[in-house]
């Protein structure tokens, strides 16, 4: 079965997130059902999944088992008895699935706000102090209690121990002090105001919020960062969460539920009904696809469209967020860009980031690379409802700066101002050196990444496409000068994505950078230095005037190349657990390497 290509108004209404959520995408009839492999007939017993020796660990059911396929690295999953988000190489909330919790959820696809560990805020008038509730009756793994201590000990930690933690340089900048009040009370003072504080980074939504350590341990750790947090014996690494991992190697992890979880103690939510996760490593999109085919899998990491459709198309218990139908996927929130090292040649001037950009068609990119089904972005924001407004908005500018336009004439053009020639195999040169154009990346990237290398050796680059196991490294530290990867930050205000591109995250090349574009502007910080200042409203001219302001810099700097939009194309078995969010059912984004795995877990039903 051929790939249907998708228009934009389908992809668009894939991203209807506000109010209602997301609505089925009609390209087309469903997919007729084929019959699974009949080694794998769906509904058919199952054997409890191997475990490798581990004589501690108890079996447990097939069908009472999550078996989730994780991003792996060579055959094995990423960092393994890494328990610590903070520790350098960690998975962060990733590594064990199912156990960090947030003192907030947010629901993008739903469009809900759910209070977690804490059960309210109040800010003051001028949004320079916040205080925030805790919810009586949470518990760490071990008994103890949660509590404001806990919350007000990782902020202090966070600006001790700046820039080196996750989130650290944002809040030393912005938080002047925090307190635990009393046992369920803590109060965080601002040096200037901070109104989006509780959304950006007390809630968890995609990949972004606060991780939450235990203040009884690391008040006794004084470098976070070095200390790995796990010893099974000792019950670490300890999570508020209802998993907690009970075996960790680089080609398996179990994670087991735990049924003393506060939240079934007190009421507040029910055990989730999977006793297991049984993460794995993908390995590769073909092995993937074949154990969910084979309903050895229950889910992936994300998958390359022609494979999650070989998945659907296999085994009729498979569906995607979309169903059974193109594009097998969901908008996700990660525009896709090409970032530059904005700092070092050859891209450290707009002239070579505009011929770059100029180099490549992104039209045909999607064509050859997803078989049409896929949507160019002119913006580094996710084409949601609460951010359509800004993108309408910024129509006029992107006449005058066209992110999107494929012309080799003006690439040739901006080339020969900057001084290049072509040598005798049509490659650019300047004082004997070609630009080199090497894209370093990951995996996910392999259908349209040669496509973009090819469209740049064309126009006279010298690239290739490369996913060293480094990649990571030499991303955050600048090795890496041009790079294929995403932007998670913007979900309804354009501030949180600009923020990037501020010049507190840059980082001299060799030391790691939290974003790799390296590129400081001080009209720029200036602007989002004001827009910080304001609740994002696109109905206020004042914050509508400072978004073009900061947007109209940045377009014209081409701090980095936006190529696509990234759709999420995970298979969800049925065979054993129902309930998975779907355009019909959008309760969250299915993604479990998102900190909000925690909702699609507990929403999982066993299928009876």
């Amino acid at each position: 079965m051929g790939t249907r290509v998708v228009n934009r108004r389908d992809f668009l209404r894939l991203s209807g997130i506000a109010g209602a959520g997301l609505v089925a995408v009609a390209c087309g009839g469903a997919i007729p059902a084929a019959p699974a492999p009949a080694a794998a007939e769906p509904g058919a017993p199952a054997s409890a999944p191997a475990v490798e020796s581990a004589p501690a660990v108890r079996q447990v059911a097939r069908e009472k088992t999550l078996i989730y396929l994780q991003q792996s690295q060579d055959g094995q999953l990423l960092n393994s008895e890494l328990g610590n988000p903070y520790t350098p190489g960690s998975q962060g909330h990733r590594a064990v699935t199912g156990a960090h919790e947030p003192l907030f959820f947010y629901s993008a696809f739903a469009d809900e706000f759910i209070p977690w560990i804490a059960t309210g805020f109040e800010y003051n008038e001028d949004y320079t102090e916040l205080v925030v509730s805790i919810r009586e009756g949470v518990e760490w793994s071990d008994g103890h209690p949660f509590t404001a201590n806990d919350v007000a000990f990782m902020l202090n930690a966070l600006i001790a121990q700046a820039p080196i933690l996750r989130n650290s340089t944002e809040v030393k900048a912005w938080v002047s002090e925090a307190e635990a009040v009393n046992e369920y009370t803590v109060r965080i003072a601002f040096y200037e105001p901070r109104p989006r504080f509780v959304f950006s980074h007390l809630t968890a939504k995609f990949d972004t919020g606060i991780y939450w350590l235990p203040e009884h341990v690391f008040r006794d750790v004084e470098d976070i960062a070095s200390f790995t947090f796990y010893d099974l014996e000792k019950g670490w690494p300890l999570y508020t969460g209802p998993y907690n991992v009970v075996h960790w190697t680089p080609q398996q992890q179990l994670v087991d539920r735990r049924d003393d979880w506060w939240a079934a103690k007190i009421g507040f939510a029910d055990l989730p009904e999977v006793e297991r996760i049984l993460n794995l490593p993908t390995a590769t999109d073909e092995r993937a696809a074949q154990l969910v085919i084979n309903n050895e899998a229950d889910t992936t990491f994300h998958l390359q469209v022609s494979t999650v459709e070989q998945s659907v198309v296999q085994n009729p218990n498979v569906i995607t967020h979309s169903g059974r139908e193109t594009p097998f996927g969901y908008l996700d929130w990660w525009p896709v860009s090409l970032w530059f090292n904005c700092e070092e040649p050859p891209f450290n001037t707009k002239e070579m980031r505009w011929a770059i950009s100029y180099a490549v068609d992104r039209d045909q990119m999607i064509e050859v690379g997803l078989g049409g089904a896929g949507m160019t972005t002119s913006l580094p924001f996710p084409e949601y409802q609460p951010l359509l407004p800004y993108f309408e908005a910024t129509g006029p500018l992107l006449e005058r700066y066209p992110t999107n336009e494929f012309n080799l004439e003006k690439s040739a053009a901006l080339m020969e101002g900057q001084g290049f020639t072509k040598d005798g195999e049509g490659f650019w040169v300047r004082d004997g050196a070609r630009v080199d154009a090497t894209i370093t990346t990951f995996s996910i990237f392999n259908d349209v990444g040669p496509v973009l290398a090819e469209q740049l050796r064309h126009a006279g680059f010298e690239s290739e496409y490369t996913t060293p196991a480094d990649a990571g490294t030499r991303r955050a530290e600048g090795v890496a000068k041009l790079t294929l990867w995403g932007h998670g930050g913007s979900i309804r205000d354009p501030f949180d994505t600009l923020d990037f591109f501020t010049s507190k995250y840059y980082r001299p090349v060799g030391e790691p950078a939290t974003y790799p574009a390296r590129w400081r502007n001080e009209e720029y910080d200036a602007i989002l230095e004001e827009m910080a200042l304001i609740s994002p409203d696109p109905n206020n001219p004042a914050y509508m005037d400072l978004y073009l302001a900061a947007i109209e810099i940045w377009l014209d700097e081409l701090v980095d190349a936006p190529v696509m939009h990234l759709l999420h194309r995970i298979p969800y078995n049925t065979t054993y657990w129902d309930n998975w969010p779907t355009a019909d059912n959008p309760y969250v984004n299915g993604a479990l390497w998102h900190q909000t795995a925690n909702l699609v877990i507990q929403g999982l039903r066993a299928k009876s």
